[in-house]
């Protein structure tokens, strides 16, 4: 059974209420509502930036945080939000939109903490489809194998009890699959007590920026350690 919501997204109360009157209740919020409003940076005006802040960001937050309270007291709830490789990566003539779709995966980081406690998890995905908002973006033969049904087993199996992971970052599309973490380097550990001057960054640039035995932190304790190692180190 479906039924049809007229509601702005950026309305979310009254989203989660016709939910909440014609099922009796919430398990699974899809954030996935989305608008473009492409110009290059320099081209851009304070109305394309808002339009698209509002639709995906503040939507996203009016539904979720509408929700929330109810997934809360059920102790169980699914949260799906809708990234883009746009956010991960950027896309020329997209600050507005990458700057709203990596937000979202640093609302998906937060509440997968805040809600796994309560059996709430909290995933984004980043997906590639022929849509009406890609249409005309994509060579038409590569739009049409594009098919969002190779999308939507993805966003199924995250609202599913099945289920367990939480703050994942997953792309998806035409039939592919895969998970996106962060790396960070080893970097370089100065002895604080002595500072760091612009000539000790110059000199050691290239050893900050080697990936060779790469971290990859999973929250925000993990991603200290190597700083209060380093702080150790010098003490």
């Amino acid at each position: 059974t479906a039924v049809a919501s007229h509601e702005s997204v950026t309305d979310g109360a009254r989203i989660v209420e016709q939910a909440l009157d014609t099922f009796g209740r919430v398990d699974v919020l899809v954030n996935n509502a989305g608008i473009l409003r492409d110009k290059t940076f320099h081209k851009m005006d304070d109305s394309d930036w808002e339009q698209v802040y509002r639709v995906h960001v503040e939507g996203a937050y009016k539904l979720t945080r509408a929700a929330w309270p109810h997934l809360r007291e059920q102790n169980w709830g699914r949260v799906i939000f809708t990234s883009s490789t746009s956010g991960i990566y950027g896309n020329f003539g997209q600050a507005n939109y990458g700057m709203a779709k990596l937000g979202l995966y640093g609302l998906t980081r937060t509440l997968a903490l805040e809600g796994r406690k309560h059996d709430i998890l909290v995933n984004a995905i980043a997906p590639t489809g022929g849509t009406r908002m890609t249409e005309g973006l994509i060579p038409p033969q590569v739009f049409e194998q594009l098919k969002p049904e190779l999308i939507s087993p993805l966003v199924v199996y995250l609202g599913s009890a099945q289920c367990q992971d939480s703050g994942g970052l997953y792309e998806v599309g035409g039939g592919w699959v895969g998970k996106v973490r962060w790396e960070r380097s080893l970097g370089v550990g100065f002895d604080p007590q002595q500072g760091i001057s612009v000539e000790d960054i110059a000199a050691h640039w290239q050893a900050i920026g080697d990936f060779e035995g790469a971290v990859h932190p999973r929250d925000s304790l993990e991603a200290l350690q190597q700083m209060m190692a380093n702080l150790q180190k010098f003490a």
